[in-house]
């Protein structure tokens, strides 16, 4: 089954040490937008040297728990690596890069896990993934290895950009991974991305915005900063590519009260289902 969205997220904070380095590594942020290497031949309507970002406030869907037929405002769609892109749409790729969803944690080498001292896996117990292990550049080589062939399916189906999920996981890992670690391992997978001319998003991670550049990223994937007030720093950041998802009303009218008329915003359930389910909530007010 595709995953279902992190809503958990969004409002986790730095430990006092992981903010020391994320000062450090906010200096090195320009804020500036990202354009591709050079890699293999570009895909129609690209060129060789640039990727395709997402328009700017247009009506957005977030659809990583199932596909269907967008509504007739929709101009960007998020949906799983697993599904196929909306034709005629922005069609943004959803890929789990830095934890191993249940089912496939056995398709991962041992090492490749994050263990703790006494050996044991690391595991998020909210969505009881293991943590992938990306605290040596081997490591970071190996992981990207991996997802970079998810990202290749992505561009191969013929979605415009790639959403890496869990860029924070780091805060989970009881101090065995740094925000060091994340930023290096995203900016693998951007170089790759970019080199098969798609665009790459930040999934959450607010902290870790002001590093965009180094990181390589062109645009954000913002989980609730309506309710957490922290759409500002994403829109700052990105210069307001950003696609929002509230999963509540109380976060749909704070991200549209402040940004409405800059950002993509939509309210869905927590769940993401499709249509005709009973917990199917999509509204852009």
């Amino acid at each position: 089954m595709p995953p279902v969205t992190r809503v958990l997220r969004t409002g986790v904070r730095a430990s006092a040490t992981t903010l020391a380095v994320l000062l450090a590594l906010a200096g090195c942020g320009t804020g500036n937008d990202t354009s591709a290497s050079s890699g293999p031949a570009p895909r129609p309507g690209r060129t060789a040297t640039s990727v395709r970002l997402p328009p700017l406030h247009a009506g957005f869907d977030y659809q990583i728990g199932g596909a269907y037929p967008p509504a007739a405002d929709v101009r960007v769609v998020s949906r799983d690596r697993s599904s196929s892109p909306a034709r005629g749409l922005y069609n943004i790729c959803y890929v789990n890069a830095f934890q191993a969803q249940p089912e496939e944690r056995g398709q991962w080498p041992a090492d490749l896990l994050l263990r703790d001292a006494d050996g044991e896996v690391v595991v998020d117990k909210d969505w009881n993934e293991a943590l992938l292990d990306i605290r040596t550049p081997d490591k970071r080589r190996r992981v990207a290895e991996r997802v970079g062939r998810w990202i290749d399916d992505c561009a191969d189906k013929g979605f415009d950009a790639v959403e890496p999920d869990n860029y924070d996981s780091y805060t989970r890992s009881h101090e065995l991974l740094t925000a060091n670690d994340a930023t290096a391992f995203i900016r693998l997978l951007s170089r790759h991305a970019h080199a098969r001319h798609l665009a790459i998003g930040q999934k959450n991670t607010a902290e870790l915005a002001g590093v965009r550049s180094r990181a390589g990223l062109d645009f954000a994937v913002a989980e609730e900063c309506g309710e957490y007030d922290e759409c500002g720093t994403y829109a700052k950041a990105f210069r307001d590519r950003v696609v929002v998802i509230e999963y509540t009303d109380s976060g749909l009218r704070k991200a549209s009260a402040a940004f409405g008329d800059r950002l993509s915003i939509v309210r869905r359930d927590v769940l993401v289902s499709t249509p005709g389910s009973e917990d199917y909530v999509r509204r852009t007010r």
